[in-house]
């Protein structure tokens, strides 16, 4: 899925987080692209490609639980999944 949170509030990002958790549940793998911490935060598995994305290729800066993305000093991802575990 390509940032399927695009337009969603909130509550509608939970509802998504919901439906994506009983995919997993029944044995499905879901891949997601997105921006919303929220989401990454609540991810098995995240991958941070990093800065200079999309066009410019980009690098992996760092692979693993949301967690361990949280406490990579070189990820700008993981800036805002730690912002993200302190609020939630």
């Amino acid at each position: 899925l390509d940032e399927p949170t695009t337009g969603l509030h909130p509550s509608d990002v939970d509802n998504l987080l919901i439906q994506l958790n009983k995919l997993v549940d029944q044995g499905n793998t879901v891949i997601v692209i997105e921006h919303d911490m929220h989401v990454v935060a609540n991810s098995d598995w995240v991958i941070d490609v990093g800065p200079g994305a999309g066009d410019e290729g980009g690098n992996i800066v760092v692979c693993g639980p949301a967690a361990t993305v949280a406490g990579e000093p070189a990820s700008q991802t993981g800036k805002y999944l730690a912002v993200s575990f302190r609020e939630g």
